[in-house]
């Protein structure tokens, strides 16, 4: 497979996605080459977008951090996953239901802003987000959201269930972590077996390698584009299903040495190697 140098990426391609954890960042700092990258490109007026499953910060947050690790991202720079549930929630006419939200405060103030009436673990909701395994006692917290979804169930009550994040695990600077999508998991294996006849107790998925993330970039950003992520099961996949080129950057979850499943159109080691 082809490598490719920054250069090659700016004259071939109209905007830049570019993956977070395991490309620019991980979870204490950013990773070498990632400062550089970003003030080119800003000084360059080259477009951009970080595309990321995170759903645990608002975009100001989230630029604000990176702001913190040297990285100069605006605001406007940033498509994540967390954003897509205002769209979810009209869609499926939600706006008004009782939710519980698993993750901190800025996840729950997503769900607020998408329309969603946010409520504790404590009281009984209609819609489950799980939107990242950090901002919650994580053991308790999910012994109270598997109980109302069962009294839900056997009251034969609605329910919609959502993950903005489908990711199972992500690269920290010690090694790995697990998150949202792992979580949201254990909650469809345990219904799944207490509810064995019924096929539509899962989640909705809603950022890489489903499309709606892909497709919204697409809304923002026309004309050709190229994904820059580290997995092949989620920025590779993702960006192949939706006709977009794709860089496989293998400093976080998949390594160079790893069974390619999916066929980036081009490998690097890093993003230090771009530059």
């Amino acid at each position: 497979m082809q490598t490719i140098s920054l250069e090659q990426l700016i004259a071939r391609y109209d905007t830049l996605l570019f993956d977070a954890y395991g490309v620019l960042i991980h979870n204490s700092g950013a990773l070498p080459g990632a400062s550089e990258l970003i003030n080119r490109l800003n000084r360059i007026g080259k477009p951009y977008l970080i595309l990321t499953n995170d759903a645990s910060r608002l975009a100001t947050t989230a630029s604000a951090r990176y702001q913190r690790y040297g990285l100069a991202i605006p605001p406007e720079r940033i498509l994540s996953a967390g954003s897509l549930l205002t769209d979810h929630f009209q869609y499926h006419h939600l706006t008004g239901k009782r939710c519980l939200v698993l993750g901190p405060e800025d996840s729950r103030q997503l769900v607020a802003n998408a329309g969603g009436q946010v409520v504790t673990a404590e009281d009984d909701f209609e819609v489950l987000v799980v939107a990242d395994e950090m901002g919650y006692p994580l053991l308790e917290t999910i012994d109270a959201a598997l109980s109302t979804l069962c009294r839900r169930l056997d009251q034969n009550l609605p329910l919609h269930l959502i993950l903005p994040n489908p990711d199972l695990i992500y690269p920290k600077a010690s090694g790995f972590g697990i998150t949202a999508g792992s979580i949201a998991m254990i909650l469809e294996a345990a219904l799944q077996l207490r509810y064995p006849g019924l096929n539509d107790l899962h989640f909705i998925r809603l950022g890489k390698p489903h499309a709606a993330i892909f497709l919204a970039a697409q809304a923002r950003s026309p004309g050709k584009l190229v994904m820059i992520g580290d997995q092949l099961e989620t920025d590779i996949r993702g960006a192949q299903g939706c006709g977009i080129a794709s860089v496989l950057v293998c400093s976080g979850i998949t390594p160079r040495t790893s069974p390619f499943t999916s066929r980036p159109d081009y490998v690097i080691d890093s993003i230090a190697a771009l530059l």
